[in-house]
């Protein structure tokens, strides 16, 4: 397991275990992974998903992506939120928050990262690139 502490070292990126390097962190940019190996993209991951490789180095991610998935929560909240599955231009997928109703963030949306983290959940927020208003049909 990885604790961020700051009077230990931390592992460089692309080390052999994996994970990401906290000092690269901003609270302005979601941190990823990508294979050395093969290329693929993934968040948060300690071994690849398709080679199982552990070769890891850390990347930016210019925090541009796509609603895939949004579902409307009511528990736990004094309000109804959204989670939302995001598929960044990079290939990989994370969960978040996207701002504005609930009701009104579709699959297909495009959003950019607003913060990557939300003050309570710890999960990042984006905002719609396009307008949130659609034509009935």
């Amino acid at each position: 397991m990885y604790h961020h502490s700051a009077s230990t070292s931390h592992p460089a990126a692309g080390s052999a275990a994996g994970v990401l390097d906290p000092a690269a962190d901003s609270k302005d940019a979601i941190l990823f992974q990508r294979c050395t190996w093969c290329g693929t993209a993934m968040y948060h991951r300690l071994l690849c998903p398709v080679c199982q490789g552990s070769e890891l180095r850390t990347e930016r991610s210019e925090g541009v992506g796509t609603v895939r998935h949004s579902t409307v929560v009511h528990r736990n909240t004094p309000a109804a939120r959204n989670v939302s599955l995001v598929e960044m231009a990079e290939g990989f997928v994370v969960r978040g928050r996207v701002m504005g109703p609930p009701v009104g963030i579709h699959s297909g949306d495009r959003v950019r990262l607003s913060t990557a983290k939300d003050p309570v959940r710890g999960e990042p927020v984006f905002q719609l690139l396009d307008e949130p208003y659609r034509a009935w049909t």
